[in-house]
């Protein structure tokens, strides 16, 4: 919780910082190096034993450490990004950092919860500080209107996750999700009132994690936000909403998993084959990965699934597969983003045509985004691969095939359209004669990192392989 408490004093120091002229040049220093204190104290909690915090309202343990990390980090990145960006949209850049900021509070409140309504209050705070930040490019109506579609949807899905907590706590008499899970397995609980709540909850969920068919605010909100906000979007808020998701799912409804586990299943399967099928037909980069992301939704959630039909001793083995399969989707998709934020500076497009013949414009940024496509596609030696190789792994285990078969179809269908911007890169002649593409050194350090960690991974995945147990 130290991390926590820290980055909300940073969001403060920031905003305070933005009031001053010369203050101005130290945000972007003082936000990363916030940032990388934030991520010292995760690792320091990490030794500690596992505690309760605010009344059991929340909890430290290695499960929401470990997300509470890779959502610093997945920031800290994002953030290195930005010099100069905010820029653009407005004199008064501090605010930028500051919704960025506490919109991570919440995304660390919702991997820490232990209490339904610390559940709602972290994503509250994550999703109204997203709503603003996607309109912040206020001339563009494509940004004005990812706002308020987000906004509206988001609003209208917080009533089923209100709606759905009342029903569980009319069910069980608690908020607490080990109070709720022993209710449950008690045989106390109503069940008509509970299964509503689930039914309710998930729907809520697979919303904010852009799970089909809850995915059709996804493409025209990526699309329309600032690339720099989408980022965070597709990164961030994600990870957050799977951590939440995974840690109710599997702590509170683990013993009615014979009633969600269906819908589970069915839910992946769709979001498997409308955002591949879907990625296959896009002209815009962006468009491309926001419908890739879908799919990986739909990846994540077998981890889901298949925590809910393990015993207590194997829950690891999922948590490692979400855990890892998490780490590896965030590096390529933070550094196929960076890339399309170079070229589209210079071509002014972000469709496929804007990355022909980009090998030989920039040859660091055609290497970065190629690793950054075949990890995303699942190809060996990259951090993808471990990725969906643990997930397999784990949903084999319980004999779960047929998700695993349809899984394996779905990577294949993805190789074709993520190697079509390989494609583009070495083997198609620009569209028209464009100068070299330059990147700033924040912006070169956030593409090696990425790059490299994500062959580390790759290479030597017994670094992560049983990082929770």
């Amino acid at each position: 919780m130290y991390s926590l408490i820290l980055i909300f004093c940073l969001a403060i120091t920031v905003l305070f910082l933005g009031l001053d002229k010369s203050g101005k040049k130290a945000l972007l220093p003082v936000s990363a190096v916030g940032l990388l204190l934030a991520f010292g104290l995760v690792i320091w909690s990490w030794t500690k034993e596992p505690r309760q915090y605010y009344g059991e309202m929340m909890h430290d343990d290695h499960f929401s450490l470990a997300f509470s990390g890779l959502m610093i980090i997945s920031t800290l990145l994002i953030l290195l990004l930005s010099k100069g960006y905010f820029e653009q949209f407005s004199e008064h850049v501090a605010e930028y950092y500051t919704l960025i900021l506490f919109s991570l509070t919440g995304g660390i409140i919702m991997a820490s919860y232990s209490n339904l309504s610390m559940l709602f209050i972290g994503i509250e705070i994550l999703s109204v500080n997203a709503y603003i930040l996607a309109g912040i490019s206020k001339k563009d109506s494509r940004s004005n209107e990812a706002s308020i579609k987000y906004f509206l949807m988001g609003a209208f899905f917080t009533a089923f996750l209100l709606l759905g907590i009342a029903f569980i706590y009319g069910a069980t008499g608690s908020f607490s999700i080990v109070k709720i899970f022993m209710v449950i397995n008690a045989g106390h609980a109503n069940i008509l009132f509970l299964n509503t709540g689930i039914l309710l909850v998930l729907v809520a969920l697979c919303f904010k994690v852009s799970v089909a068919p809850f995915h059709f605010w996804t493409p025209d909100v990526y699309d329309g936000s600032p690339t720099l906000i989408t980022i965070y979007m597709s990164t961030v808020i994600k990870v957050a909403g799977f951590a939440a998701f995974f840690l109710l799912f599997n702590t509170a409804f683990g013993s009615m998993n014979i009633f969600w586990a269906s819908s589970i299943w069915a839910l992946s399967v769709l979001s498997l084959f409308i955002g591949n099928i879907a990625a296959l037909v896009q002209k815009s980069f962006k468009r491309l990965l926001a419908y890739s992301s879908i799919s990986h939704a739909g990846y994540m959630l077998i981890a889901i699934l298949v925590a809910g039909r393990m015993s207590a001793v194997s829950i690891t083995l999922p948590q490692n597969a979400i855990l890892i399969y998490s780490l590896a989707y965030c590096l390529a998709t933070i550094s196929a983003f960076a890339v399309l934020l170079a070229v589209s500076k210079e071509t002014g497009s972000d469709n496929l045509d804007s990355f022909n013949g980009l090998a030989l414009k920039n040859p660091l940024l055609a290497l970065v985004l190629t690793i950054s496509m075949c990890s995303l596609a699942g190809i060996p030696l990259t951090a993808g691969f471990f990725g969906k190789f643990y997930m397999f792994s784990a949903a084999i285990e319980h004999h779960q095939v047929w998700i695993v078969l349809i899984g394996v179809l779905n990577a294949i269908i993805g190789i074709y359209y993520y190697f079509k911007v390989i494609i583009a890169m070495y083997f198609s002649e620009p569209v028209a004669e464009t100068a070299k593409v330059q990147v700033n050194i924040p912006f070169t350090l956030v593409l090696g990192v990425s790059a490299l960690l994500t062959i580390l991974l790759g290479v030597c995945p017994s670094l992560f392989a049983n990082f929770l147990n």
